[in-house]
């Protein structure tokens, strides 16, 4: 297993992440219905393949560490959170904004740490 693994799932996320929006905000629903369950499986194997990581970092650099898992946690979140009020007609601006922290949180923490 390696880091390249967990960077693919992460970057697979926030492509169909961004795809399922477009498709939503397009009016595409069949579409966007499809893309967003495929995106709730790439949460699961983003976290999984992160958590394969996490031993061994957490002995070194425990604080880091469990920042960017709080983060990865809030980052997958907040894009349910975009999605889902988005197809509600909800207000989304705050969840945005959220997003674009946790996003650049993880990515600061995730390329500081070794590995």
């Amino acid at each position: 297993m390696s880091i390249h693994m967990h960077i693919t799932a992460w970057a697979l996320t926030l492509v169909l992440f961004l795809v399922a929006f477009g498709l939503q905000k397009a009016g595409k629903e069949k579409g966007q219905k499809i893309v967003h369950m495929i995106l709730r499986l790439f949460y699961l194997i983003t976290f999984a393949t992160g958590g394969m990581f996490v031993h061994y970092l957490i002995s070194s650099y425990l604080v880091e560490t469990i920042l960017k898992i709080v983060f990865g946690i809030l980052v997958l979140g907040f894009m349910e959170m975009v999605l889902v009020r988005t197809k509600k007609g909800k207000k989304t601006s705050i969840f945005w904004l959220l997003l674009i922290v946790s996003v650049a949180a993880v990515l600061y923490l995730g390329y500081s740490l070794p590995m």
